[in-house]
């Protein structure tokens, strides 16, 4: 493979909302009871144990990421770790609804479409009259938040009790700009730079890079779902509210410093020289060089009145492990010093500050009012753990509340 070549490929890749286990998953996931195609989308259905039709569902949407839905993957991720969740929910004879959309990195208000059709085919199918828990995982506890409360507008029951979403940037997600302007300097379209163009992301990233201008700022569509939020009355009224974040509670992040080199390559080959620099406050600080061969072209990408996003307390994400990974792959030479970097701050996860303050990103919000969040309950984990992982200290707690 041709220097050139392997420029043009490092691109191959996506990083996002997959939900985690802590160790790979080889167990295959069960046959669903039911399969449904809805608009945009589809869901697969396991009643709960005893049961041979759905009587007490919750409903869990997937994610942000790029491609369409992968049912069995998510229920395996959601099953195969340390704690069993939707086997522990089907062992309680509660049923699971998991909704997938046909394109993850499609809008928001495209794929509340999906979970619209799914809450109402729920609602027609059920036996009984037990109420719904509907929420999601990172992007889907956005969508569903969405949907409950706009159902709630148009005067439609949407019948749910409880509302709950597992490490949702309510108030943003964040991945870092030098990373963002990476995807658009490699000089081919490719999935990572389509991913980070893509109508989700810019609703959910708290900041932008835009690839045509080089602005660095909240994109037009974050701006516009916002207010599509606000008009039904940013979240639903009638269900309870619940959450859990990824993060710690207590204002304690992974152990990164600012400015410090989070990932480089050292090499002669392969985007010689590049180096991207964890995320430091300041005007006109450096955050990546970005430097390639094929053909010659250098940038350097900096932010101004950025806090320090990296080590703030929250769930993480293996931002700059996969594409070290793929920069390894296609023979560079890397330092890697800083895999895994906060994605989803504790407290948008739990709705209670914005991130873009350095004192409100690093509440310590175990010690807030708790009526300081938009939710009735949540909780935070007691250590720093991946974007979504299933742990037993917080799918246990939200066992623990479903109706």
């Amino acid at each position: 493979m041709s220097g050139q070549q392997a420029e043009q490929g490092v691109g191959e890749f996506a990083v996002g909302g997959a939900v985690h286990a802590t160790a790979p998953i080889t167990v295959p996931a069960p046959r669903p009871d039911e399969e449904w195609e809805l608009p945009n989308g589809f869901a697969h259905v396991f009643y709960g144990e005893n049961n041979d039709g759905i009587r007490k569902p919750v409903l869990l949407a997937d994610g942000f990421n790029l491609g369409p839905s992968d049912l069995e993957k998510l229920f395996r991720g959601l099953d195969g770790g340390e704690y069993a969740l939707l086997t522990e929910i089907r062992r309680s004879g509660r049923d699971v609804v998991l909704i997938g959309y046909d394109e993850r990195s499609a809008s928001i208000l495209d794929n509340a479409k999906t979970v619209t059709a799914a809450i109402q085919r729920t609602i027609a199918e059920r036996e009984g009259n037990a109420p719904l828990t509907v929420g999601g995982f990172s992007m889907g506890g956005i969508i569903t938040r969405y949907v409950l409360a706009k159902l709630e507008g148009q005067g439609i029951d949407h019948q749910t009790a409880l509302y709950f979403s597992y490490d949702s940037p309510h108030r943003g997600a964040v991945i870092p700009i030098g990373l963002q302007a990476f995807s658009s300097f490699i000089p081919l379209a490719n999935k990572f730079a389509q991913q980070m163009d893509s109508p989700a992301a810019r609703e959910m990233l708290w900041r932008h890079y835009d690839r045509e201008t080089g602005s660095i700022e909240a994109a037009p569509e974050r701006e516009k779902f916002l207010a599509e939020l606000r008009s039904v009355g940013f979240w639903p009224q009638r269900p309870r509210l619940i959450a859990v974040a990824n993060g710690r509670g207590d204002g304690q992040g992974p152990a990164i410093n600012p400015g410090q080199v989070a990932l480089a390559s050292v090499g002669r080959l392969i985007y010689p020289g590049t180096t991207f620099y964890t995320q430091g406050e300041g005007h006109e600080v450096v955050v990546a060089e970005l430097k390639r061969l094929f053909p010659a072209a250098e940038k350097t990408i900096t932010t101004s009145g950025f806090p320090e996003l990296d080590g703030a307390p929250g769930g993480t994400l293996d931002s700059y492990g996969i594409l070290a990974a793929m920069l390894d792959k296609f023979g560079a030479e890397i330092e890697l010093n800083h895999p895994d970097i906060c994605f989803v701050p504790t407290v948008s996860a739990v709705a209670i500050r914005d991130i873009d303050q350095p004192d409100d990103l690093y509440a310590n919000v175990d010690g807030l009012p708790p009526e300081e969040s938009d939710l009735d309950e949540f909780l935070c984990s007691s250590g720093t753990t991946g974007h979504t992982r299933i742990t037993e200290e917080l799918g246990g707690w939200l066992l623990e509340r479903l109706p």
